[in-house]
């Protein structure tokens, strides 16, 4: 079965960078487009970023653009996420999530979603 499993997720200043990384298994990822998404406290969910199967093209939504960077490596069936200049606001349970098909924006219908890894920024 599908498996999405998120890791990295800490505690970082302001300013701070992160990178949090989605093993996946169960089925053929180089197959599927990707996306990230995150739900702070409180709050419904945000799409972040999303990634074309074959890594060719990314999108990312206007809060986190230019300073978040998704990227995969197909050969190890893992979806990345770099985080730079970390902003309080960026604190959130994030998610991992296959799409079931992928247009190119930085959200889709999903498929299946990870657990969740939790990014604290704070001084």
């Amino acid at each position: 079965q599908v498996q999405l499993v998120e890791s990295g997720g800490d505690l970082a200043p302001p300013g701070g960078s992160l990178r949090l990384s989605c093993a996946a298994s169960g089925f053929t990822f180089s197959t599927y487009g990707m996306t990230w998404a995150r739900q702070a406290p409180g709050k419904g969910l945000e799409w972040v970023a999303g990634i074309y199967s074959d890594g060719s093209g990314t999108s990312y939504a206007d809060s986190v653009k230019g300073r978040f960077t998704i990227s995969r490596d197909n050969a190890k069936n893992t979806l990345y996420l770099q985080m730079n200049s970390l902003k309080p606001e960026d604190t959130a349970l994030y998610f991992c999530v296959k799409c079931m098909y992928f247009s190119g924006s930085y959200y889709c219908p999903a498929d299946s979603w990870g657990q969740g890894t939790q990014v604290t920024v704070a001084s």
